[in-house]
């Protein structure tokens, strides 16, 4: 495949898998669980068995890694299966440090899974840099972030983060769910591993769930994750591949599309008296814009998160006056969602009370921004 095809050309392309004997355009399903062997015991399909590999799956991370332009993609059934790999390989005793504005499971499974098992951890603000350097340690092995962070949108400065994690010989692994590598490539910066829930964009309608890593080159720590994803057989379905795949086609499409919506949606209220703040990276207002501009080459992505002006209750209430948006958990598919994250995550948690996160669809904007003035009351 030529390398220097646009991100959307190649989306298609990486996406495409021909049968030889019917030489359908769409790529066919391989449910098989089992391939045959021949008489010398060899597999001449390469395949040997579907939690070990399948044709769907290995279409599926090599798109995946060419679009993140990384060497090596492997799927994974959900996004914390994915990130729970990376925490596998992570020796005993080792320090791993993560954001304390992020995906609540991640940091929810390292302290009550790993930290059991002798992970030291450390849950840091990824927007100081100094705050970053203090908790380094000897046996720091791996700094893991998101940017922007869910649900507040600080944004991280992926290439001097990565810079101080190799610094001590350690790894920096990125969660690129939301900007997803139409809007930000992490192992262009520097980062060695990239982590996508690929429920979220990648298959792009709420229908499908899976994971996938992408690493920056092929090597010890590509063998250590595939004999973890083999093993322990957290892998998607032939299905489920295919239904990620198919979105991939247009992902490019709908990314640029829901962002430039949730722009829009952004700047409206921002300027809303009932708003008390809006957390965007694309508005000039807030405090890591200049980072994410550098670094989000395609745009500011498709989430934002809103502080409403009152209390948690008050939050809550709004969302049920919304028509346009379902109040659900979960993000990227066409229809617009919005969730209360604090109760979600619980009284521990960072987010504020008054936050509600928004995931935009494809719906109009001067629909969206009308539900919203009759919501908040105007």
């Amino acid at each position: 495949m030529p390398t220097k095809l646009h991100f959307e050309t190649l989306a298609i392309q990486s996406t495409q898998l021909t049968n030889e004997d019917t030489k359908a355009v769409s790529t066919p399903i391989f449910m098989s669980t089992t391939f045959e062997r021949a008489a010398d015991g060899s597999y001449p399909s390469g395949y040997v068995y579907s939690r070990m590999d399948n044709p769907n799956r290995q279409l599926l991370e090599k798109s995946i890694a060419v679009l993140e332009k990384g060497e090596v993609g492997i799927a994974f059934a959900s996004g914390m299966a994915a990130t729970t790999a990376v925490f596998q390989t992570l020796p005993p005793g080792s320090h791993l440090i993560l954001p304390h504005d992020a995906y609540y499971t991640t940091n929810d499974l390292a302290k009550t899974v790993f930290g059991s098992k002798g992970i030291q951890i450390s849950e840091v603000n990824m927007t100081r840099l100094e705050e970053i350097q203090n908790a380094i340690r000897p046996e720091t092995a791996l700094i893991w972030l998101e940017t922007p962070s869910n649900p507040q949108l600080s944004v991280s400065d992926i290439a001097a983060i990565a810079e101080m994690a190799h610094a001590v010989g350690a790894l920096c692994a990125v969660d690129n769910t939301w900007p997803t590598p139409v809007m930000q490539r992490p192992l262009e910066l520097d980062a060695d591993i990239v982590m996508h829930s690929t429920t979220k964009y990648f298959g792009g309608h709420s229908d499908v769930l899976g994971g996938c890593l992408v690493l920056k080159e092929e090597g010890a720590l590509s063998e250590q994750i595939r004999k973890i994803q083999a093993v322990t057989g957290g892998v998607p379905s032939p299905f489920e591949c295919w239904l990620t795949t198919r979105g991939i086609k247009t992902l490019y499409l709908r990314v640029q599309a829901q962002t430039k919506t949730a722009g829009e949606l952004a700047t409206y209220l921002d300027q809303h008296p009932k708003i008390e703040q809006v957390n965007y990276p694309g508005l000039s207002s807030h405090p890591q814009h200049e980072i994410a501009k550098k670094q989000m080459y395609g745009g500011f992505g498709a989430m934002l998160s809103v502080q409403v002006k009152g209390s948690a209750a008050a939050a809550m209430a709004l969302t049920g006056r919304l028509q346009l948006f379902t109040t659900a958990t979960s993000l990227g598919g066409v229809e617009s969602l919005i969730e209360h994250r604090k109760s979600v995550e619980g009284p521990a948690s960072p987010t504020p009370d008054n936050l509600l996160r928004l995931s935009i669809g494809l719906e109009n904007i001067e629909d969206l921004i009308a539900d919203w003035e009759q919501a908040l009351g105007e």
